[in-house]
C-alpha cells in the first residue's frame, strides 16, 4: 500500500521559497561580481606569460652566479633545479591539501568565509592556497580590488580564486610550486629561493638540506622575524615548527625530527650586493654597457609593441668569459701582497716619515685643488648640492667631524675590515688618498676571453676601475719598441747595440732630449738586445728608436691594440721608447697576449652570450682578430721576455715565489714610471696572460724608494702570488704544463756568440 504524501507546509514553503530567493541573488551578485571583476583580471596572455620583476644575472663561464643587476635580486630556476626538501617542507607548511585541489581549498574556503564575513573579522585571513598566494604575488590583484572596505576584501578574495583556478589550468602542479618559489621575498634582500639559497647558505637549491629548506619555508611567514641571521633563536624555533608539519604529513619521522630539531642552524650568510662578493668591479663595467646594449635591444610587450629591454627588470642572463676560481685567486693575490709588510705596510712606514702626506711635491695650493675636486665628486657633496646648499657651507659642512665607518686593512690576516671612527669628511678625503691601488686582468690569448679582472681594493669605498684608467707604462712599451727592432730593422735577441747614451733633437728651440739608465751595469759596452730588455736599459731603447723611427713603434702597438680604447692616444714622440704612453691595464693585457698567441692579436672580450630569462639567445659574442706580428718575431720576443724573468728584473719570480718550480715557460716585462707613480708587471704563459698595475690614486702618490716603488717590488708580487695558487690548482694543470708554439717556419738564428752569453747567464735560450 502506498504512502501518502506529505504535504508541505506554509511555512516550509516559505523557507524554501527564501533558499531559492538567495541562491537566485547569490548567482546574479556572483554574475555581476564577475562582470565588475573582469577588467581587472589578468588576460589569458599576462597567464601564460606571468610579468614579474627579475634581476639580471652575471655568470662566470664556469657556471658560478657573479652577482645580480637590478631592483629586487631575484632570478627564477625551475622545478628540477630544486631540492625535492624544499617542496616538501613547503607543502606541508602552506598547503597541506596542494596535490588535491585545484586552486581552492573548501575547508579554508569555509574557514575564511565564516570568520571573515559571519564573524566580521577582516583581519583574519588564513587559508590561502599555494596557487591562492602565487596569484597574488604574480599579480597584486589586492591592489587592484582596493581591498580597504568589506566588499573589497569578498573582491579580492573572489578574483583570486578566480585566478588560482586559472593558474591550475594553466600549468602543472610542479609548475606551481617553482613559480611561488621564485617570487616569494626571503628577506635579506633576496627574492626567489635560488638568490635566497645564496644568500644565507651559498648554495644552489638544489642542494638544499631538510634543515636549510625548513629554514627558508619558515622564513615566508616573515622574513625579518625569523631571519636566521638577525634572530637564529626564532629562526630555530620556526624551523622546528615546518619540521613538525613534515613529520604530521608524512614527509619525515619522528625519529629524524628529534635528530634535525637539536642541530643548530650552520650559516653561509652572504646577502646579495653590488659592493660585495666576486668581480665586484667588473660587474660594474657589465652594468654599464648593458645600459647601452639595452638601448639598441627590444622584446615585444603584452600590447605588442617593441619596447627595449630593461637590464634591472627583465631578468636577462649574461654569461661573462670570468673563471669564478681564477678570479678569486687574483683577488685573493692582489690583497696577499697589499697588505703584506712589502705593500701597504711599508707605504704607511713611509707615510709617517712624511707626516701622514700623501701628496709628493706638491705645494699646498695644488693639494688643496686636487682636494676640492675629491670632494665635488664625493656622494655627500651631491647629497648637499641636492638639499640646497652652496658651496661655502657644503666646505663648511665637510669640516665638520662625523661619526663615520672607513675601510682599513687587518695586517695580523692579511685581510680587508672596516672600523669605527671620527673624522671630518674632508680629513677622510686625505685619509683614502693614502692607500695604494691595484689594476689587474688575466686574458686567455687565442681567445681573447677576460679570465680575471680585478679593478681595486675594495669596492664599496674604492669606485674608480684600474682596469680601464689611463696609466703610463713605463718601461712595459719597452716590447713594442723591441718588436720593430726584431721585424723591421733585421735584428735578433743576440744581436749587440751600445749601451751608451742617445740623445733626441726635438727641433723648435727645445733642448736635446736624452733619457737616462736606471742603473750602470755595462754602460759604454756592447750589450744583446736580450739583456738589455731583460734588464731594462732605457739608453739600448732609444737606441733602438733612433734606428727606426717613432712612427713604426705606434703602428706595431696599434696593430697590437694599444689604442683599442678610444680615449688612448700614442703620440709618435722619442719618449715612446721609455713607456711615456699613457695606456689601461686592459688593453697593455690583450696587446701581451699577441706574443703568446703567434702573434695573432684578439681582442679582450668580456661577454659570451646574453639570453632572455627563457634561455633564448639574444646576442653573442666572439673576438676580433688580426695579424699583428709575424710568429716569428712573436715567439722570439718571447724568448726575449723569459730573460727578463731568468737572468733580469723579473728574477724574484723564481728565487721569491719559486714559480720555476712549476713552469719555465713564463715571459714577463717589469716597468715603473718616473718618480715611481706607476709600477707594472706583464706576466705572459702560454695559456694566460696578466698585466698588473699598483699605485696611488693620483700620480702625485707614491713611494719616494725604488726598494718598494718600483714594478718588480710593488706589482709582479700580485703576479707571483697568483700564479702561485693557480699552478698548485689540479683543476689548471692545462696552464700549468702548457708551453710556448714554435713557428713552423722557424730558424735558429746562427749567433753563437748570443748563446755563449745564455749560458753565462745561468739558462738556456730555447728554440
Amino acid at each position: 500500500m502506498k504512502g501518502k504524501k506529505k504535504k508541505t507546509s506554509p511555512d516550509q514553503r516559505i523557507r524554501i521559497a527564501w533558499i531559492a530567493f538567495g541562491c537566485l541573488w547569490m548567482i546574479l551578485a556572483i554574475y555581476f561580481l564577475c562582470l565588475s571583476c573582469s577588467s581587472e583580471m589578468p588576460s589569458f596572455d599576462q597567464l601564460e606569460n606571468p610579468s614579474s620583476i627579475q634581476s639580471s644575472e652575471v655568470l662566470s663561464e664556469d657556471g658560478e652566479i657573479l652577482g645580480f643587476i637590478g631592483f629586487e635580486n631575484r632570478s627564477d630556476v625551475g622545478f628540477n633545479e630544486i631540492s625535492p626538501n624544499v617542496i616538501n617542507a613547503l607543502v606541508a607548511t602552506e598547503d597541506a591539501r596542494f596535490y588535491e585541489h585545484s586552486g581552492i581549498d573548501m575547508r579554508s574556503l569555509g574557514r575564511v568565509f565564516f570568520k571573515t564575513i559571519v564573524g566580521r573579522n577582516s583581519g583574519s585571513g588564513g587559508g590561502s592556497t599555494v596557487s591562492q598566494q602565487l596569484a597574488k604575488n604574480l599579480f597584486t590583484l589586492e591592489g587592484r580590488a582596493k581591498a580597504s572596505s568589506k566588499l573589497g576584501i569578498v573582491k579580492y578574495k573572489f578574483m583570486e580564486w578566480i585566478v588560482a583556478v586559472k593558474l591550475e589550468r594553466t600549468y602543472s602542479k610542479q609548475e606551481i610550486l617553482a613559480m611561488y618559489l621564485n617570487t616569494v621575498d626571503y628577506g635579506s634582500n633576496s627574492f626567489g629561493i635560488k638568490t635566497a639559497a645564496k644568500t644565507f647558505f651559498n648554495k644552489s637549491p638544489k642542494d638544499l638540506s631538510i634543515n636549510e629548506a625548513a629554514v627558508l619555508v619558515g622564513l615566508l611567514k616573515a622574513p625579518t622575524a625569523y631571519s636566521p641571521k638577525l634572530h637564529p633563536e626564532k629562526s630555530t624555533a620556526r624551523r622546528n615548527v615546518v619540521l613538525s608539519q613534515m613529520v604530521h604529513y608524512g614527509y619525515l619521522d619522528q625519529d629524524e625530527y628529534d635528530s634535525l630539531s637539536q642541530e643548530p642552524i650552520k650559516l653561509t650568510y652572504a646577502p646579495p650586493s653590488h659592493n660585495e662578493g666576486l668581480a665586484t668591479y667588473l660587474r660594474e663595467y657589465v652594468r654599464s654597457y648593458m645600459k647601452e646594449w639595452c638601448k639598441t635591444h627590444t622584446k615585444t610587450d603584452e600590447n605588442g609593441h617593441e619596447v627595449p629591454y630593461d637590464v634591472h627588470k627583465d631578468g636577462l642572463r649574461i654569461y661573462t668569459t670570468i673563471d669564478s676560481r681564477l678570479q678569486k685567486y687574483a683577488e685573493a693575490a692582489a690583497l696577499e701582497h697589499l697588505s703584506s709588510p712589502e705593500g701597504q705596510q711599508a707605504f704607511d712606514k713611509e707615510l709617517k716619515r712624511r707626516n701622514g702626506n700623501p701628496f709628493v711635491r706638491l705645494s699646498d695650493e695644488q693639494q688643496e685643488k686636487l682636494l676640492v675636486q675629491a670632494m665635488k665628486n664625493s656622494d655627500r657633496y651631491y647629497q648637499l648640492k641636492q638639499n640646497g646648499m652652496s658651496d661655502s657651507e657644503i666646505r663648511k659642512n665637510f669640516k665638520e667631524p662625523v661619526d663615520m665607518t672607513v675601510f682599513a686593512y687587518d695586517y695580523k690576516n692579511r685581510k680587508t675590515t672596516v672600523r669605527d671612527t671620527t673624522l671630518t669628511p674632508w680629513d677622510s678625503l686625505i685619509y683614502y688618498k693614502k692607500f695604494l691601488n691595484v689594476g689587474m686582468v688575466s686574458i686567455e690569448p687565442g681567445s681573447g676571453k677576460v679570465k680575471a679582472y680585478v679593478g681595486g681594493i675594495n669596492y664599496r669605498y674604492f669606485k674608480y676601475d684600474n682596469v680601464l684608467s689611463h696609466r703610463q707604462v713605463g718601461s712595459t712599451f719597452k716590447p713594442f719598441v723591441y718588436t720593430m727592432a726584431l721585424q723591421d730593422l733585421g735584428m735578433y735577441p743576440c744581436t749587440e747595440v751600445p749601451n751608451s747614451e742617445v740623445c733626441f733633437e726635438l727641433g723648435y728651440g727645445q733642448p736635446d732630449w736624452c733619457p737616462k739608465n736606471s742603473s750602470h751595469d755595462r754602460e759604454g759596452e756592447m750589450v744583446t738586445l736580450k739583456w738589455a730588455l731583460a734588464n731594462s736599459i732605457n739608453w739600448v731603447s732609444a737606441y733602438i728608436m733612433k734606428q727606426g723611427s717613432p712612427e713604426q713603434v705606434v703602428r706595431i702597438a696599434s696593430s697590437m691594440g694599444i689604442g683599442s680604447d678610444p680615449k688612448t692616444k700614442l703620440e709618435a714622440v722619442p719618449s715612446l721608447c721609455v713607456g711615456t704612453a699613457e695606456v689601461t691595464v686592459m688593453e697593455m693585457a690583450g696587446a701581451m697576449a699577441t706574443f703568446a698567441n703567434n702573434g695573432e692579436y684578439a681582442k679582450p672580450i668580456f661577454i659570451t652570450k646574453i639570453c632572455d630569462n627563457k634561455g633564448v639567445v639574444l646576442d653573442q659574442y666572439t673576438t676580433e682578430r688580426q695579424t699583428a706580428i709575424n710568429p716569428t718575431t712573436a715567439y722570439l720576443m718571447i724568448q726575449m721576455m723569459k730573460g727578463v724573468v731568468h737572468s733580469g728584473t723579473g728574477t724574484r719570480l723564481n728565487y721569491k715565489y719559486k714559480l720555476n718550480e712549476y713552469s719555465t715557460e713564463i715571459a714577463g716585462k717589469t716597468g715603473t714610471t718616473q718618480n715611481n707613480s706607476d709600477c707594472w708587471f706583464m706576466g705572459i704563459t702560454p695559456k694566460l696572460v696578466t698585466a698588473v698595475w699598483t699605485g696611488g690614486e693620483m700620480r702625485s702618490i707614491h713611494f719616494t724608494n725604488m726598494a718598494y716603488g718600483q714594478g718588480a717590488a710593488l706589482a709582479l708580487p700580485i703576479f707571483g702570488y697568483f700564479m702561485k695558487r693557480v699552478y698548485q690548482d689540479p683543476q689548471f694543470s692545462y696552464i700549468k704544463d702548457a708551453h710556448f708554439s714554435i713557428p713552423e717556419d722557424f730558424v735558429e738564428p746562427d749567433c753563437d756568440a748570443f748563446d755563449n752569453e745564455i749560458q753565462n747567464e745561468g739558462f738556456v735560450y730555447e728554440f
